[in-house]
């Protein structure tokens, strides 16, 4: 069955791409908005502010790639697809952080989990970071129209036999499970959504927001990198960038894009980034401080029938029994997923080498993986990470603190008692010098005092939170409760930059609900004062 790409049709029925790769002069580029960044929250804006009528110039550092181009393939994917070819870290090399970087963000390899913004993740903000008007219940249509746009609906097929683990063991221990929400149509049950949906079934800004901005006239320029926000007395007056080559190294074409009004959307480390870089006011330092993660954590279990996790839905189930146990502000709550299981992905978020590793690896159909995402930002000893600029780029110092590991504790534990409640033979924390453990006795006592600690302990995240957070208090927040800049009147953000803590929920649907309010009355603004004919 041939497989219609919307990318190559749309291509060629003549929408306004730029590879700036194949640039060989310098250009400049007007329109009324310019949005930096086609992930979750550019990719929403954009097509809102076009169905406005406003001109939009999209801007991604990443290629434009397509389901032409999905082989399933890890090797391609990661570099491809992912920023740092999915082996980006932070500073000390503690946790391993997965983001997308191509046309579509994250959206485009994430595992397609869609979460509403928990009510008391909400209520904290409000009580707390001096946001205003993020309620559920003002936040819920803005939900709805988004699940109805990229078809979010629950995920009404058999779990595949990863996730059906974990559902088994939270019937069986009579814990909280909920049935996930996707983002697809027509989904194959392949499996394979961290290496780019193959036959277009899943929803992301690729195949859905872009396309239909695009449609209406708006223009993308890939393989160009924002280096810098021109401003002046409270007014952004320019984007510098930069063109990259087809490996995305930069080249010495340099672009300009000026515009009545500008978004960023380059994600929750690299807006932080661009502001800083560019000397934007912070007045109370507030820029790539507090970015949150979602640490999470790996317990690996071996089961006498074929698990098979690389194959069927990545994500269908998931558990938040432990998620708020002792409240917002109390020790660290987790909640408990399962990932995919592919090859190259579990070796490399494993410990050992040479014939433990081999062992393991032998093991591999047999591997049910579950694992605990641990909310962070609350706590007062969870103040998250804080990036940093450097020569080349940037750092993110993530240190992880004693409130941290006492969750992480007791994060193994749960997952054990899970998985041997679930039928597992035998359970691995993935924790250096962890052995196999046979029972649940055993694995309490072993937990109880296994030694804990960065490096030693697999740590990871595919979730990338704050470092620009909103709020109506500035000594708190760099935008209002719309992403509106505090400080640079014609500056918006819209990405998850903005939020004050983590989640304690896979961040796309927050993205795609919250932008859509803002966008919306951003655009509303926009379209008046063009109408009006004032200046913007």
């Amino acid at each position: 069955m041939a497989i219609i790409d919307p990318i190559v049709n749309g291509l060629n029925s003549g929408w306004q791409h730029i590879d700036a790769s194949q640039l060989q002069k310098n250009q400049q580029f007007e329109a009324d908005v310019i949005i930096v960044g086609t992930g979750a929250g550019g990719g929403v804006a954009a097509e809102i502010l076009t169905q406005a009528g406003l001109s939009v110039i999209m801007v991604e550092a990443g290629p434009l790639k397509s389901s032409s181009d999905f082989d399933m393939e890890e090797r391609v994917a990661y570099p491809n697809l992912y920023q740092q070819a999915a082996a980006m870290k932070t500073a000390d090399k503690g946790v391993s952080i997965f983001q997308g970087r191509a046309v579509g963000g994250s959206t485009t390899v994430n595992w397609t989990t869609s979460i509403r913004t928990p009510t008391e993740t909400l209520a904290f903000w409000e009580q707390n970071k001096s946001a205003v008007g993020l309620t559920r219940e003002s936040l819920d249509p803005w939900f709805e129209q988004m699940e109805q746009r990229l078809n979010i609906h629950q995920w009404n097929y058999e779990p595949n036999r990863n996730n059906a683990a974990l559902k088994q063991g939270c019937i069986n221990l009579g814990w909280d499970h909920t049935v996930i929400k996707r983002n697809v149509a027509g989904c194959w049950n392949t499996g394979y959504c961290g290496m780019g949906c193959p036959v277009n079934a899943k929803q992301s800004m690729l195949v859905t927001t872009i396309p239909a901005a695009l449609d209406k006239g708006a223009q993308l320029v890939s393989r160009a990198k924002v280096v810098k926000i021109e401003h002046h007395n409270g007014q952004v007056f320019a984007l510098k960038a930069q063109a990259l080559d087809v490996n995305l190294r930069p080249t010495a074409i340099e672009l300009l894009f000026k515009a009545k009004h500008y978004i960023l959307s380059a994600g929750a480390i690299h807006t932080p980034t661009l502001l800083m870089r560019s000397q934007v006011p912070d007045p109370h330092k507030l820029l790539g401080k507090r970015t949150f993660l979602h640490p999470t954590l790996f317990s690996g279990g071996v089961f006498a029938d074929a698990i098979n996790a690389h194959s069927g839905a990545p994500q269908s189930i998931y558990s938040d029994e432990f998620l708020w146990k002792n409240g917002a502000e109390g020790e660290l709550g987790y909640k408990l997923e399962v990932p995919p299981v592919h090859p190259v992905l579990i070796a490399s978020k494993t410990l050992g080498y040479g014939i433990s590793h081999a062992e393991l690896m032998s093991q591999f159909n047999q591997l049910q993986v579950t694992i605990a995402l641990v909310r962070d930002g609350y706590h007062p000893e969870s103040q998250g990470g804080e990036v940093h600029l450097t020569s080349t780029g940037f750092a993110l110092d993530y240190p992880l603190t004693d409130v941290f590991w006492r969750s992480a504790r007791r994060a193994f534990a749960s997952m054990a008692e899970l998985q041997f409640s679930a039928g597992a033979l035998k359970v691995l924390p993935i924790s250096d010098g962890m052995p196999y453990l046979s029972s649940w006795k055993a694995a309490k006592e072993s937990i109880a005092q296994m030694s804990l600690a960065p490096l030693r302990t697999v740590v990871a995240s595919a979730h990338v939170m704050g470092g620009c957070p909103l709020g109506e208090d500035k000594k708190l927040a760099m935008v209002d409760s719309y992403g509106q800049s505090h400080y640079l009147e014609n500056l918006s953000v819209m990405d998850g930059s903005i939020f004050p803590t983590s989640l304690g929920a896979n961040p796309q649907l927050s993205i795609y609900g919250i932008t859509a309010r803002n966008a919306t009355k951003l655009a509303e603004r926009l379209a008046e004062k063009l109408t009006a004919g004032d200046k913007v």
